[in-house]
């Protein structure tokens, strides 16, 4: 594969490029810049691209359920020709290793087309409910009432940092919005801005080949678009990963429109792991080990990597925390996304050096151009400051453990503690029979409760939540990983009274989809009438 750069905006199937502000691809590691400048979309070239969508979203809303899954299908073959040459690209601009993280990442990204358009074939994201009509009913008859799920309408999606393909261009929020049925307006981020464009090729090529209208994807370049973007009329829903205060900003933008839209935002999370005692008795070793790695896997740069370890005071979480700290002491520096991202680190382990109560126990080595990882230990009484200054977020290969006092300590945290993507227990079955009650509140919480695992890695499934309540989301209802994703930018239409010939083809007596509907209070595959 060649990679012809062209640095211009995707509006409505065609190439714009009219501004005269430019943005650069940086090389992560060296800090070369890519000679090709990118033209940041100007006012004109945003409401093009929103319009765009707008203007495709009837025609897109009404293909089929099949002809949407032929073009996820479509996109996802052509990520998967996407080669080596592709990956270097990725890994230039990123410092990710091409193999395997990044040609995993490639397969998670084309697998989630294809998950999304095995849910378009099966049906069921339609809800399609059926109460026939009971004209003997007293004392008064019910008339004919059905409903099913439509694509809310343009949805704008910002790319995330950390992953830049299953979390950009092509990523979760896109698949699920095209599977909805709902245009795409994507804001590129500016840490992978030759990855975006090649990853775009790949879908306008998918548009082409399936027929799709144009202007159901679009994707602007720029530092400061986003704002325009989201206060555009013609925008109904937001999908975005990144900072507390980028997603919160947003929300705020959407919730101040003449019409307000939901913003759904993964944010701010810690993940806190409670390493329960019989669980460090029996495997304190391998814990120390394999914690000490899902910490430091990717540099850090994971939404779920584990911030805040929590264990009540017992020799054998002494004996744990000698282990992790001689983990710790082996690790390496790595280098970060971008040079953004390493100041921020940064700024976030001399945040917490500098707390009252808080010291560092162990690091992976030093360095000045690379993200050293950091083993903090804190003071019980920190977890519960009005500051919470352990529940802030420092995105990179550090975590801090704090020994409690007692059990009464942890239900305490766990009660008042933020909102979170998950929460881990490393426990034993005698740990779990004598905690249920330390479990009701993880599962108010967070969004993934998991038992003797790590959160790192997020399995692409019908069963996933990546979601959780605030500030991981601005929504707790939704995931922005797995199938229920697409339940975001769906919203329910009711028909009343319609003859069989006017309905929608999931809500038809005869049922031509096959596809399981609720009738009259029951699942069913059958024919009506």
């Amino acid at each position: 594969m060649s990679l012809n750069i062209l640095g211009h905006n995707y509006i409505g199937g065609q190439r714009s490029g009219e501004g005269d502000l430019h943005l650069h691809s940086i090389d992560a590691t060296s800090g070369a810049i890519f000679e090709i400048p990118f033209v940041t979309a100007t006012e004109k070239e945003v409401a093009a691209a929103v319009h765009a969508a707008e203007k495709a979203y009837p025609a897109f809303r009404a293909t089929t359920s099949e002809q949407r899954a032929a073009f996820l299908d479509a996109i996802a073959d052509e990520i998967d020709t996407l080669g080596d040459d592709f990956l270097a690209a990725v890994s230039r601009e990123t410092a990710l290793p091409a193999t395997p993280r990044l040609a995993g990442e490639r397969g998670r990204t084309s697998g989630q087309m294809r998950l999304f358009a095995k849910v378009l074939r099966r049906g069921d994201f339609y809800g399609a409910r059926i109460d026939t009509a009971l004209p003997e009913r007293k004392p008064m008859a019910r008339p004919d009432i059905r409903q099913y799920k439509i694509g809310v309408g343009p949805v704008a999606v910002f790319g995330a940092s950390n992953f830049p393909l299953a979390f950009s261009v092509a990523g979760g929020d896109t698949a699920a919005a095209l599977a909805a049925g709902c245009p795409v307006v994507f804001k590129a981020h500016t840490g992978h801005l030759v990855t975006s464009e090649i990853v775009a090729d790949a879908i306008e090529r998918a548009i082409k080949k399936t027929g799709m209208p144009a202007g159901t994807f679009n994707m602007i370049y720029g530092d400061r678009v986003g704002a325009q973007l989201v206060k555009s009329a013609a925008i109904q829903a937001v999908g975005f990963t990144g900072s507390l205060r980028g997603g919160r900003a947003l929300c705020d933008m959407a919730a101040a429109r003449p019409q307000p839209i939901p913003v759904f935002a993964e944010m701010s999370s810690i993940n806190p792991i409670i390493l329960m005692s019989e669980a460090l008795k029996v495997r304190g070793d391998a814990i120390a080990k394999d914690l000490a790695g899902s910490v430091t896997m990717g540099c850090g740069q994971l939404c779920t990597s584990p911030g805040l370890l929590l264990g009540v005071k017992s020799p054998e979480l002494t004996a744990f925390i000698e282990k992790l700290s001689a983990a710790f002491g082996g690790a390496v520096p790595a280098t970060m996304l971008n040079s953004g991202g390493l100041s921020h680190y940064n700024s976030g382990v001399a945040r917490l050096t500098q707390l009252p109560g808080v010291k560092v126990i162990a690091t992976g080595g030093s360095s000045y151009t690379q993200a050293v990882p950091h083993l903090f230990k804190a003071e019980a009484s920190l977890l519960f400051s009005k500051e919470a200054p352990l529940e802030e977020e420092v995105f990179g290969p550090s975590t801090v453990i704090v020994e409690l006092e007692s059990r009464e300590q942890l239900i305490d945290f766990a009660a008042n503690m933020h909102g979170q993507l998950t929460a881990t227990l490393q426990a034993e079955i005698g740990d779990l029979q004598g905690n249920q009650d330390l479990i009701a509140l993880l599962e108010q919480k967070a969004g993934r409760l998991l038992l003797n695992g790590y959160p790192t890695g997020v399995e692409v499934c019908d069963a996933m939540v990546h979601g959780g309540p605030y500030p991981a989301t601005s929504d707790a209802r939704g995931t922005s990983v797995g199938t229920l994703a697409i339940e975001r930018f769906l919203r329910p239409v009711c028909y009343q009274n319609y003859p069989d010939a006017m309905l929608p083809v999931p809500l038809k007596n005869a049922n031509p989809l096959g596809i399981t509907r609720l009738v009259d209070g029951e699942l069913t595959r059958a024919t009506l009438g």
